[in-house]
């Protein structure tokens, strides 16, 4: 009942602050341009392909370089980039609303032919590779934008909802809360036959092993999650968001030393033009860990988006604003701690 209750209120307070804003002049936000080369992997004079990505991030209207600010991260899908897919998701006027800086990692098309994050590929799941490059860019922002580290989010679709289970896992000491739409878990496949199989039919690894694995990385700290999927998914299957949820417990639970119980709460929601979704939170005590919503009827695309472009369905619930919302409820302790994102 207080759950529920505490939900309701939540809804409340954030409708009420999109009038508050709907209301009020806010300047126009602003791009900026960067890449994050690591300076180590170079022959002679030349960086090699694989060390360099670049990269565009959003400022918020009222950005003051002064006081300390959220990020976000967005890890655009295959046939994507920083562009559209900022546009599908409307997170940029998101952001001008709530007050937040975005970074979006951009694939390139040597790195793969679709634009896709290679989310299969060995060296990233070791957090090397395109894992790392993601890692020094959040980094490097960070440090030159005035970011709060305490209040640094990742999220991804697709492709990219699958190389933000990599980040969650491997570099989980840089994230308060990340977001998987659409996406596979840690280590589902290491190879293009894999990732296919596994795309269609799930995973044929274990979750729990992947957890083990997760917890074997330097850089780990568990990080809280919020998984979106559609029931009718023809690219990614619906079960890896099953298999999500499945290692985000498991490394919630090992990472604790399983000394205290996690509680499943289910509710869902339909109504209006949205489509209706099903919604389970996985919760120690009083603190969320995972979060899951399950769209009914949803294909492959960024659920509430805006349909003029591709892998968007402007039928909600707004994946965008489910995310922001769940986000705002973490913030990392500074402090080196087992459960290093608390609930405020």
């Amino acid at each position: 009942m207080w759950h529920t209750l505490k939900r309701w209120l939540g809804g409340l307070s954030s409708l009420a602050r999109r009038l508050v804003l709907q209301l009020t002049f806010r300047p126009p936000g602003r791009w900026v341009e960067g890449s994050h080369v690591e300076s180590h992997r170079r022959l002679l004079f030349f960086h090699l392909p694989r060390s360099k990505r670049n990269y565009h991030l959003y400022l918020p209207g009222r950005y003051d370089a002064a006081k300390p600010w959220p990020l976000l991260v967005m890890l655009h899908g295959c046939k994507q980039d920083p562009v559209t897919f900022s546009g599908g998701t409307r997170m940029n006027q998101l952001a001008d609303q709530q007050g937040f800086l975005v970074l979006y990692p951009e694939q390139r098309r040597l790195a793969n032919a679709f634009r896709c994050w290679n989310w299969f590929d060995s060296s990233a799941q070791r957090a090397g590779g395109e894992a790392a490059l993601i890692a020094g860019m959040v980094r490097e922002v960070t440090a030159a934008y005035g970011v709060d580290p305490g209040r640094v989010y990742i999220a991804g679709l697709s492709a990219g909802g699958a190389m933000t289970s990599i980040m969650a896992s491997c570099y989980g000491n840089l994230f308060a809360a990340c977001a998987v739409h659409s996406g596979l878990m840690y280590r589902a496949a290491e190879s293009v036959s894999e990732a296919t199989k596994a795309m269609k039919h799930g995973s044929r690894a274990s979750p729990e092993n992947a957890a083990r694995q997760a917890l074997a990385q330097k850089d780990f700290a568990f990080v809280p999650v919020l998984v979106i999927h559609g029931t009718r998914d023809g690219t990614v299957n619906p079960v890896n968001a099953d298999q999500v949820v499945e290692q985000f417990m498991a490394m919630a639970t090992l990472a604790d030393g399983g000394n205290a119980a996690i509680t499943e709460f289910t509710s869902g929601e339909h109504g209006g033009n949205r489509y209706p979704y099903e919604i389970r939170e996985y919760r120690r005590g009083d603190v969320l860990l995972l979060k899951k919503v399950l769209v009914e009827g949803l294909d492959h695309a960024w659920s509430g988006g805006n349909g003029e472009h591709p892998f968007n369905d402007p039928n909600g619930p707004e994946a965008s604003r489910m995310i922001w919302e769940f986000f705002a409820g973490f913030q990392r302790r500074t402090q080196k701690a087992p459960a290093a994102a608390v609930a405020e």
